[in-house]
């Protein structure tokens, strides 16, 4: 365009470099964070199968004393069912003879004995899962009420047939109970080793109310 035949210049700005002067510049990418220590995870994972190979242990321990207890209860039940003696001498009336039966405490005493031996028995597939399954719940919570049962039934037994071995072993004049074991030796030798046995059974039995009140225990 011209104007009295000079040309005029109209300036043309270029957009397109002040948009790039005026674009802020792209800020660089945050760096990226560092990994976090690899250490913390495993050792969780250390600890949980350390608590589980605790566990695991002492379901096994609870194995082996049931497997004790069913030894401790059958030879108690087995020495005192087997007890009977009869003297040498006797009259044409009288014969002398002691026997488990005719005392209503050892015979309660074999029965305890025998009915805790047989529970036990049934409680190790139930041990077993524990082994398995450390973790499981309901099979340690029913071994655990079973044991506290047997372990009254048993300490019930115990005590009632060791008060007749100690009757046995010194009498009583109030009650006009002579010392038997003076006359039947080996009767009375028999009948307070089974209490001995039954008593170690009860141990036994404590002992496994004790591991399963651990196992019960949360982390």
């Amino acid at each position: 365009m011209s104007t009295n035949g000079e040309a005029v210049v109209i300036p043309v700005e270029d957009r397109t470099t002040d948009a790039r002067a005026k674009d802020p510049v792209a800020a660089a990418p945050p760096p990226a964070p560092a990994p976090g220590p690899r250490s913390f995870p495993f050792l969780l994972r250390k600890t949980a199968k350390g608590v589980g190979g605790c566990k695991r242990v002492l379901a096994f321990l609870d194995f082996v004393l049931r497997l004790c207890g069913i030894a401790a209860t059958l030879v108690a039940a087995v020495t005192m069912g087997t007890t009977n003696e009869t003297l040498p001498f006797f009259t044409q009336l009288f014969q002398f003879r002691a026997n488990f039966t005719d005392l209503p405490a050892l015979l309660f005493f074999v029965i305890a004995n025998g009915i805790a031996a047989g529970y036990l028995v049934l409680s190790l597939p139930f041990s077993i899962a524990g082994i398995v399954r450390p973790q499981a719940t309901c099979p340690r919570l029913l071994l655990f009420i079973l044991d506290l049962v047997m372990v009254a039934f048993t300490s019930s037994a115990a005590s009632a047939a060791a008060a007749i071995v100690y009757l046995a072993h010194n009498g009583s004049s109030e009650a006009n109970w002579v010392a038997i074991c003076l006359q039947f030796d080996g009767f009375c030798q028999r009948i307070s080793g089974a209490v001995v046995a039954a008593f170690i059974a009860v141990v036994f039995f404590m002992a496994l109310l004790l591991i399963s009140g651990l196992l019960l225990r949360k982390r």
